[in-house]
């Protein structure tokens, strides 16, 4: 899939007679093509559309670009810069966008010194677009997300007191390469116990032991979009604290994901889970916002916090994970991934949610 044609209706809009593409998320969302770090750029007119490689991607993009893209090969001699002022020249751009916030200060100022154009900021466009996902997206989306959840499903036989953070996070990325994902999402984090009360804890040699939490938060790559979710399960057995603590995050989960659709703000949606846990007891607890965009990346716009007061678009893919993390004692997360639609929204997560006990 790419999205040139929705890139290039926004040009007008803008003033623009081009917009130049470096940073590797919005590369391939125009593109459909994946290459890693720096190692590419697109240059979209309203007439054409232009991809950028050197020779260790030149194959692979031309049998992915073909018939949408003009390919051209950057060498020794003809670096960016000199392609995009061919383009600059044969197309005669004059205001190009760029990508403020993503672009080095460093790579603007070599734009800036050696093409021939005027650089405008740009990078609200490829927001704006990909906070709203189409069909195709969002079954790379789920698709992201069912070879998550298998892994989930095998990984809780190897949960059990002794087996080590470290050892469940590695078995994790290996189980979700193995069904089928081209990476991982992020490191994945595994904490146990009094670990757990860090959010993003990072997997240690500690053995789990009976009688505690482990909170798992992981996801994949497919397709080249992302999916992303959080289990915590119980060993052995719990208390009733326990119990309390992960019967009120469940519930302050399920409030958000009522809570959102097309026109709720962020805000709303953020504060209506949160009230739930303030109630209960553990509003100090719960310090991030309840969610976040997810698509090419795993953190993208828009998000379901306490800042954003939008109204949150329909077709809008976000994450649903309050949590309460009480230092030295214990953590609870719980994660879904929701679709926002015009009627209220979609969870593309089918994994169960009540409180396990292996």
């Amino acid at each position: 899939m790419n999205h040139v044609q929705a890139i290039r209706a926004r040009l007008d809009e803008h003033q623009l007679d081009a917009i130049l593409l470096t940073h590797q998320a919005n590369r391939f969302y125009a593109t459909g093509f994946m290459s890693s770090g720096t190692d590419g750029a697109a240059l979209i007119t309203p007439r054409k559309a232009f991809y950028f490689t050197d020779s260790r991607y030149t194959e692979a993009a031309g049998k992915r670009l073909s018939g949408v893209f003009d390919m051209g090969t950057v060498t020794a001699k003809r670096n960016y810069e000199t392609l995009f002022n061919e383009v600059i020249a044969s197309e005669q751009l004059r205001r190009v966008g760029f990508e403020d916030a993503s672009m080095t200060v460093a790579g603007y100022r070599k734009y800036k010194e050696r093409l021939n154009c005027e650089l405008v900021p740009a990078s609200d466009i490829l927001k704006e677009l990909r906070q709203v996902k189409d069909a195709d997206e969002i079954r790379a989306l789920t698709d992201a997300q069912r070879i998550a959840e298998k892994a989930l499903l095998e990984i809780l036989n190897d949960i059990r007191p002794g087996a080590a953070e470290r050892e469940i996070a590695a078995k994790l990325q290996y189980l979700m390469l193995h069904y089928g994902a081209e990476d991982k999402s992020f490191d994945p984090i595994v904490v146990s116990g009094a670990n757990g009360s860090l959010p993003h804890g990072v997997p240690t040699e500690r053995a789990i032991q009976d009688g505690e939490f482990v909170t798992m938060d992981f996801g994949c790559v497919c397709h080249g979009y992302c999916s992303d979710m959080t289990r915590t399960v119980a060993v052995g057995h719990v208390t009733d604290e326990m119990r309390r603590i992960y019967d009120t995050v469940l519930s302050a989960q399920l409030t958000g994901i009522e809570t959102a659709r097309a026109g709720v703000t962020g805000k709303d949606v953020d504060a209506a889970a949160r009230d739930v846990i303030t109630k209960a007891g553990y509003g100090e607890y719960f310090a991030h916002s309840f969610g976040h965009g997810v698509g090419v990346e795993i953190h993208e716009y828009p998000n379901a916090s306490s800042l954003n007061e939008k109204p949150l678009p329909a077709g809008a893919v976000i994450s649903a994970e309050p949590g309460i993390y009480i230092p030295g004692k214990l953590g609870v997360r719980i994660e879904d991934v929701i679709v926002i639609t015009e009627t209220g929204r979609e969870n593309l997560m089918k994994a169960p949610k009540e409180l396990l006990i292996l």
